[in-house]
């Protein structure tokens, strides 16, 4: 092998290991990747959508009521979980009528408005008000009949979140931003 071919060869493999490094980095801190497994979020997410998830969004600002979150699952934090964020820190949260009350008042963000959501679960029975503790987020998904959400196993830890789904991109005739 000539000295040339050495060095097309070698600034090709730097190039290659900077791309990869690059796109671990972007990964790892920018935004990643997920495919939608259940109907859960449905209609907003149906199985089989792919979306990218904002990683470093809840570094600038808090998560807001009515964002669709991507988390560690509490009981098992290998999973990722994807849900309406629906109560915040220090909240309380009822599930009446269908309707979401927080500290006794019905919410109004029409993300979460549409939904009927069900009295269900340990955390979320009928004539139950939820204390949200410190550090924690209440998540339901959209797709409330068809859900394990916060109102089975309680509440995300705060270190549990993963980011902001923020598009879908797949397939095709569904790309759109997520609200």
């Amino acid at each position: 092998m000539n000295e040339k071919t050495r060095l097309v060869i070698r600034e090709y493999a730097e190039s290659l290991l900077i791309a990869f490094i690059l796109a671990m980095i972007i990964r790892a801190f920018v935004v990643q990747a997920f495919k939608i497994p259940t109907g859960s979020m449905n209609p907003t997410l149906v199985e089989g959508d792919r979306i990218l998830v904002s990683k470093f969004i809840y570094y600038f600002h808090a998560p807001e009521r009515g964002d669709v979150i991507v988390f560690k699952y509490p009981e098992d934090p290998k999973l990722a979980f994807i849900k309406r964020l629906i109560g915040k820190p220090g909240e309380n949260v009822e599930i009446r009528n269908g309707r979401i009350l927080i500290g006794g008042e019905e919410v109004t963000d029409r993300r979460i408005t549409p939904q009927f959501y069900y009295n269900r679960g340990l955390f979320g029975e009928s004539g139950q008000t939820v204390s949200i503790p410190p550090e924690a987020y209440y998540a339901l998904g959209d797709n409330s009949a068809n859900s394990r959400d916060s109102r089975y196993w309680g509440f995300i830890p705060k270190k549990n979140l993963i980011g902001k789904a923020v598009l879908i991109y797949w397939p095709l005739n569904r790309m759109r931003l997520i609200e």
